[in-house]
């Protein structure tokens, strides 16, 4: 399957690289507004094509479209891939709000094209078996999903420079960077909460920094906190009554293990590269295009989780007056 990506950063770079190990897809095209860039880019990873004009890329032949711009971006990208008759895997956040997905979800079903969010925790193998070792826990008392990891982009924000990151104008901030890694697997292994309070801290550019989730289900708590203005030097855990999951990483389920009541551990799972991670999102993106009778239960999983996550991120920012400058798309 030829692909094309749009964006030129190192989240495309590690897809590039990650698809390559199942060798299923491969990059035709780069789409930048800077041609020279977008040209530096396709030498260095073999893309025959570049494009500076979405509406070219859209004409053209590959055959589906990796999307990894700023959020803002995403939805109105999507679209005219979708109405091109392209599939489309697009990076986290999906889209902005609930009613966008919805709407770009029939639009690739009218389509007969796969629209898929790139999250490493759906494609991740090593989700089963953080669902698998919740039984093993006992009766599940509350839960602490954390993300924070100090901004490689704070300090020119610091500098009075204004990254893309912490630009509300780009439907940036924390909760959509990294709080959406805590959201995923919350309502995966919980399901829906009963309430959602939530909290958050802002930058003077009217970007949040930090904040935090509660996730209330009556009989169990399950805290999120997430922040890009510090480093998180802990373990995320699930509480049951026989034991504790650890997590040493949210977003790649890396470094689990289990520590009973008697002390005694029992590992998981240990390290595993980025590369790999994003390999697998490649490796099942490719499958849902070219084996759709065969994995149309996790394609509905997929949609399901998606739709979950985006209605959750609305109720947390609604929560924590979490504002953009954006204007989203509707149908036509």
């Amino acid at each position: 399957m030829k692909y094309a990506v749009i964006g030129t950063s190192w989240i495309t770079q590690s897809f590039i690289d990650g698809a390559k190990i199942h060798g299923e897809m491969i990059p035709d095209a780069v789409y930048s507004r800077d041609e020279k860039r977008g040209g530096e880019f396709a030498l260095k990873n073999g893309a025959s094509r570049v494009f500076t004009d979405l509406d070219a890329l859209a004409s053209s032949s590959v055959d589906a479209v990796y999307i990894a711009s700023p959020n803002a971006f995403h939805a109105r990208q999507t679209e005219k891939m979708l109405k091109a008759g392209k599939h489309v895997l697009c990076e986290k956040p999906v889209t902005v709000t609930p009613a966008e997905l919805e709407y770009l979800m029939d639009l690739a079903d009218r389509n007969g094209v796969i629209y898929a969010e790139a999250i490493m925790y759906m494609f991740n193998p090593a989700r089963n078996i953080l669902r698998n070792a919740l039984g093993e826990i006992g009766k599940i008392t509350s839960a602490n999903l954390d993300f924070s990891q100090l901004s490689s982009k704070y300090p020119a924000y610091k500098r009075g420079e204004l990254p893309n990151i912490f630009n509300p104008s780009m439907a940036a901030g924390c909760l959509e960077d990294l709080g959406i890694y805590c959201v995923y697997p919350a309502l995966d292994l919980f399901g829906e909460p009963e309430n959602i309070k939530a909290s958050a801290a802002f930058l003077e550019s009217g970007a949040d920094g930090s904040g935090n989730a509660s996730f209330e289900y009556g009989d169990k708590t399950v805290t999120l906190t997430y922040s890009k203005l510090g480093q998180s030097r802990s373990y995320s855990q699930i509480f049951g009554d026989e034991g504790t999951i650890l997590l040493e990483s949210v977003s790649k389920l890396t470094d689990m293990k289990i520590v009973f009541n008697d002390g005694s551990e029992k590992a998981l799972i240990g390290d595993v590269p980025k590369e790999q991670l994003m390999g697998f999102e490649a490796d099942g993106f490719s499958k849902l295009v070219s084996s759709p009778d065969k994995t149309k239960e996790f394609y509905s999983l997929l949609r399901k989780s998606a739709l979950a996550t985006s209605k959750a991120m609305e109720k947390i920012r609604s929560e924590a007056g979490i504002k953009f400058d954006y204007t989203p798309i509707t149908e036509e």
